[in-house]
């Protein structure tokens, strides 16, 4: 509710993932506020794209944006500004390029087969420092271990105000962590209904941000800034409920303990792995990260307790089985990656798809498959253009609007940098034009 604010920050993922928004006084805010549909034009750097769905060409009209009521949170700048997620709309009609119209549909198409996706995400970032230069570099944290809490980690204490800011803006956080390499973090968010898990890790992720430039640091979700360190990657853990309020991907009496609708998911994901790719890795520099033996989503797998394998399937059973893909990082937009998830493993459900056999071997030095992403932005995008059937199911107009700003940010990278091959040093162009919002 807006009561006890004196005004709402009402955020919106574009289509570059990035927040845009409007403060908007409490007592307006039920009007909701319009937007020049033209960001959806924009790149990093601030060039134009007559992408579809932009209106570059066409007078550049408005998008409103408008909020539920009851989903506002207590913000976590003061105790008078709450903050909600905006649904974009034109002319009365949901706006379709829009990446949280684009998992609101994947919700329904869920719908319409009698299940209700369920939605958990995991979060990496690195905690950056001023390098006394203007820019930044990875803070120096070297007592932090895998797993480790406390000082040896977190020795001023950011990591600490952010669990603790986001639990008094209500997230739901389930468990924060130093993760591989010094100054990494694994940031967990709860299980929940599909459009709010997601709603809240894209709102988790301004928060953290936020709170870190507070203490002086940053944060950067890029899934590969540094070439000699483990990348970032964003785990998108999903099941589903039925009618009954069962997990629809259990079956205590099948092999492992998966229902036959788990193993079509999987034949999904699997199937649309490559087309998959540039939604969920949407940026030159996460094709740093995808590569093999990274323990990542690179290879066109699944496994059981697997962490090689892009989709993975932990050991819970029952009530908490759940497929986790491991293709994204945290450049992509998350409501778009959470949808393109979904709707690739909804067209292996309603296909009945039959999965391959799981990865069995070590994943690192010996794999299952020769079926991988591609090696870079440009060809990623290639592959999404070719899956007609998962930009049909995603939805044509955004995936139309993403293709156009992609393909032309390609474009610049390669006149900027000369070449499209993909070393394992980001490039000053990257850092350039990705840091800054990733």
């Amino acid at each position: 509710m807006t009561d006890g604010y004196d005004r709402i920050r009402v955020l919106w993922p574009d289509h570059l993932g990035i927040a845009r928004g409007k403060y908007l006084p409490a007592r307006l805010a039920h009007k909701g506020t319009s937007h020049c549909a033209a960001v959806f034009s924009l790149s990093y750097d601030r060039s134009m794209v007559p992408a579809p769905g932009a209106f570059l060409l066409d007078g550049m009209p408005d998008v409103e944006s408008n909020f539920d009521p009851e989903s506002v949170k207590p913000g976590w700048e003061d105790d008078r500004t709450g903050v909600a997620v905006g649904s974009l709309s034109m002319h009365g009609q949901p706006y379709p390029y829009s990446a949280r119209y684009a998992l609101q549909q994947a919700i329904a198409d869920w719908g319409a087969l009698g299940l209700r996706p369920k939605v958990g995400i995991e979060l990496e970032a690195y905690v950056l420092e001023p390098n006394g230069d203007g820019g930044w570099q990875r803070w120096q944290t070297p007592r932090a271990f895998v797993y480790g809490t406390g000082l040896a980690a977190d020795p001023v204490g950011v990591i600490d105000d952010i669990m603790r800011t986001a639990e008094a803006s209500q997230f739901k956080v389930e468990s924060i962590n130093a993760e591989f390499d010094e100054a990494q973090f694994e940031l967990t968010l709860e299980y929940d209904d599909a459009l709010a898990a997601a709603d809240d890790a894209f709102l988790f992720r301004v928060l953290a941000r936020e709170v870190a430039l507070s203490h002086g640091l940053d944060l950067t979700f890029l899934g590969k800034p540094f070439a000699e360190l483990s990348g970032s990657g964003v785990h998108v853990n999903f099941s589903f409920v039925d009618a009954s309020g069962n997990n629809a991907l259990a079956d205590p009496s099948a092999s492992h303990g998966l229902s036959a609708a788990a193993l079509s998911c999987v034949a999904g994901l699997i199937d649309h792995h490559q087309g998959m790719a540039a939604l969920c890795a949407p940026t030159v520099n996460a094709y740093r990260r995808l590569q093999p033996g990274q323990i990542n989503g690179y290879w066109a797998n699944w496994g059981l307790e697997h962490r090689s394998a892009a989709n993975r399937i932990p050991s819970a059973r029952g009530a908490g089985t759940r497929i986790e893909n491991r293709m994204a990082d945290g450049a992509a937009n998350l409501h778009l990656a959470v949808a393109t998830v979904l709707q690739a493993a909804r067209l292996g459900y309603v296909g009945q798809l039959a999965a391959p056999d799981p990865l069995t071997v070590d994943g690192l030095e010996e794999t299952n498959t020769d079926v991988c992403v591609a090696a870079d932005l440009g060809a990623a995008l290639e592959h999404l253009k070719a899956d007609e059937a998962l930009r049909h199911a995603v939805g044509l107009e955004v995936t139309d609007n993403f293709m156009a700003v992609k393909d032309a940010e390609w474009e610049r990278y390669l006149t900027a940098v000369g070449t499209h091959e993909i070393g394992p040093q980001a490039s000053d162009w990257e850092i350039e034009n990705y840091l800054m919002y990733h």
